[in-house]
C-alpha cells in the first residue's frame, strides 16, 4: 500500500455551512489553531461557502471572537483571516459551485499548482450530504490533476436503514480512501493516548483482560439540558447523541487487540472485531432516565420545554452494559453511561480491577485506573497503600498524571485540530469507516426501536442536577462496578497520633 499524500502547501480547504454554528464555534477555530502553532500552511486558501448573503469582511467579522490567541498577538489572527473568503449560493444548484471551483483554479494559477489539493468540510445536517456531495465531485473534483478529501459530520444516520441509504447515496460518489466520517471524540487527546497507555505498557498490557479487570465504565456527564431545544433532541435522544457514536468509538479503543501495524487500515480492522463481539444488548437491563425540576424548583424539567411534546419518552439519561464474547473480555461487564442535567459535566473511563484475594488485607478496595477525557485532561491509578506511622492502616491513594500540572506548557490540540491535521496527512487511524457504521447501528437500532416503539418503557425521573436516576448505583452494583467512595479521602491527621491525644 503506498503512503498516503501529505497536504501542504497551496491546499484549498472549502468549508460549507461557514455560517453556521459548527462551523463558526469548532471548524474555523480548528483551523487557526493549527495556523497559529504552524501546523496550517500560510500559502492555504480557505473558503467559507453556504446559502447565507454575507460579504468575506462580515464572515471574518464572525469568525474572529471565537479565536483563541494571546491578547497582545492580533497580527496572527489578521495574517489567518486575510486567506479566508467567502461565496454565497445553493447548496442544490450549480451556480454556486461553478464560482467556487473559478475561486479554486484561480487560486492555482496564481500559484503555480499542477497538482490541485483540495478538502471539503461539510459543517452540514446530513440532510443535505448526498447533494453537496454530488455536487462536489461532478462540479469541483480536480480529477486526475489532483486530489479532493471531504469531511463529514455526525450523524451518520438515524438508525441501521437510514446509515446503510446515506452510504449507499456517498460510496458511487467519493470512495472511502477520499471520504473521512468525523467523530470529534476520535481528536480528543486522552482518547488518542489509549492505544500508546495499552499496547506501550508492558504492566498495563499484562493485565488487560478478564482475569484482571473486573468491570469498565465509560461516562458522559453534561450538566445542563436541552435549553429550548428540545424539540430537536426529542427525535435523537441521548443514546443517539453520544452512546452510538462516541462512548462506542471509545470502548473499542479499550478492547480491541493489538494492531498488526500503525497503519489506518489495521487499526480500522482490529476496531470492527470488536464490534463483531459484542452481544445484543439485553433489554431488561438496561435503566433510562428524563430529568425533571431541579431539587429547588429553579432549573426546569424536560417536559418543561415548549418544543417538546407533553407525553414525551425521551431518553435524556441511560445506563447500558455490554459484553465483548471473545477470549480476552468474556465475563467483563462494559457499562456505558450519559445523561443530560447532571451535577457536573465530565467524561471519563474507569477500569476496576478485581481484588487480590490475599486473605491477610481484609479491607482492601478494588484498585482502579481512572482516564479523564474532559475536561483537565488526566490519568490517575487509586491503589491500597499504607498510611504513614507505627500502626497498619491501609489508605487508596493515587498514581496521579494530571496534565494541566505535567503539561502546562504544552500545546494540547482540541480534537478537531487534531482530526483536521490527520486529514491533511492522509491518515484515517482516527475517522469512522463504513463497517464500523453498520455493525454499531446494528447493534443499536433494535435497542432504539424498543425504546422509541408503542410499547416503549416510561424513563425514571431524575432532578436537573443531580447524579442521575435513583437506581443508578444499584444498577452499577448489580452489573459489577463496586463504589468505593467512602473509602476514598485524604487522611488529615495521623491516627496514631489523633488517638493519644484522646
Amino acid at each position: 500500500m503506498s503512503a498516503p499524500v501529505e497536504f501542504k502547501e497551496n491546499t484549498s480547504i472549502v468549508v460549507f455551512g461557514a455560517s453556521g454554528d459548527l462551523a463558526k464555534k469548532k471548524t474555523f477555530p480548528a483551523l487557526f489553531g493549527l495556523f497559529r502553532e504552524g501546523y496550517l500552511s500560510k500559502t492555504s486558501h480557505i473558503i467559507g461557502y453556504a446559502r447565507s448573503k454575507l460579504s468575506t469582511e462580515e464572515l471574518r467579522e464572525r469568525i474572529k471572537s471565537y479565536l483563541k490567541f494571546p491578547s497582545d498577538d492580533t497580527k496572527l489572527v489578521d495574517e489567518f483571516l486575510s486567506l479566508i473568503s467567502y461565496i454565497a449560493g445553493p447548496y442544490d444548484t450549480p451556480e454556486g459551485y461553478e464560482k467556487l471551483k473559478d475561486s479554486i483554479e484561480q487560486f492555482d494559477k496564481s500559484r503555480n499548482v499542477t497538482e490541485s489539493h483540495r478538502l471539503f468540510y461539510l459543517a452540514l445536517p446530513p440532510s443535505v450530504f448526498t447533494v453537496v456531495a454530488s455536487k462536489l465531485k461532478e462540479i469541483c473534483h480536480p480529477g486526475s490533476k489532483g486530489l479532493a478529501r471531504i469531511i463529514v459530520e455526525k450523524p451518520f444516520g438515524h438508525d441501521l436503514q437510514s446509515a446503510q441509504e446515506l452510504q449507499s447515496q456517498l460510496a458511487p460518489l467519493w470512495s472511502e480512501d477520499e471520504l473521512y466520517r468525523i467523530d470529534h471524540y476520535l481528536g480528543k487527546e486522552m482518547v488518542k493516548n489509549l492505544s500508546v497507555l495499552r499496547f506501550s505498557n508492558s504492566f498495563i498490557s499484562a493485565a488487560w483482560d478478564s482475569r484482571s479487570i473486573a468491570c469498565v465504565q465509560i461516562s458522559f456527564k453534561e450538566p445542563f439540558g436541552t435549553e429550548g431545544r428540545g424539540g430537536y433532541f426529542d427525535s435523537i435522544g441521548i443514546i443517539r447523541d453520544v452512546m452510538q457514536n462516541h462512548l462506542f468509538q471509545v470502548l473499542t479503543l479499550l478492547a480491541m487487540e493489538d494492531p498488526k501495524s500503525s497503519e489506518a487500515e489495521a487499526v480500522r480492522d482490529e476496531k470492527v472485531k470488536v464490534l463483531k463481539a459484542i452481544k445484543k444488548f439485553d433489554e431488561k437491563n438496561i435503566l433510562i432516565g428524563q430529568y425533571g425540576k431541579s431539587a429547588d424548583g429553579t432549573k426546569p424539567g424536560y417536559l418543561d420545554d415548549d418544543t417538546v411534546k407533553p407525553d414525551s419518552k425521551c431518553v435524556t439519561f441511560a445506563a447500558l452494559t455490554l459484553e465483548v464474547d471473545n477470549d480476552r473480555w468474556r465475563g467483563v461487564p462494559f457499562i456505558l453511561k450519559a445523561g443530560k442535567a447532571l451535577n457536573e459535566g465530565k467524561v471519563e473511563i474507569r477500569i476496576q480491577f478485581k481484588p487480590t484475594g490475599d486473605e491477610s488485607f481484609t479491607k482492601v478496595i478494588r484498585d482502579e485506573l481512572v482516564i479523564r477525557i474532559q475536561p483537565n485532561e488526566a490519568m490517575y491509578l487509586k491503589m491500597n497503600t499504607k498510611i504513614p506511622g507505627v500502626r497498619s492502616d491501609l489508605a487508596i491513594t493515587e498514581l496521579d498524571l494530571s496534565y494541566k500540572n505535567r503539561y502546562s506548557d504544552f500545546y494540547i490540540p482540541e480534537a478537531y485540530e487534531s482530526l483536521i491535521r490527520d486529514c491533511f496527512l492522509g491518515d484515517h487511524s482516527n475517522f469512522v469507516r463504513d463497517d464500523e457504521l453498520d455493525l454499531s447501528w446494528g447493534l443499536f437500532t433494535p435497542l432504539l426501536n424498543y425504546l422509541e416503539g408503542p410499547d416503549a418503557p416510561t424513563p425514571e425521573s431524575y432532578a436537573y442536577g443531580s447524579r442521575g436516576p435513583q437506581q443508578l448505583i444499584p444498577y452499577l452494583e448489580k452489573n459489577g462496578y463496586v463504589h468505593q467512595t467512602k473509602a476514598y479521602q485524604w487522611p488529615v491527621t495521623r491516627p496514631d497520633i489523633l488517638e493519644s491525644k484522646m
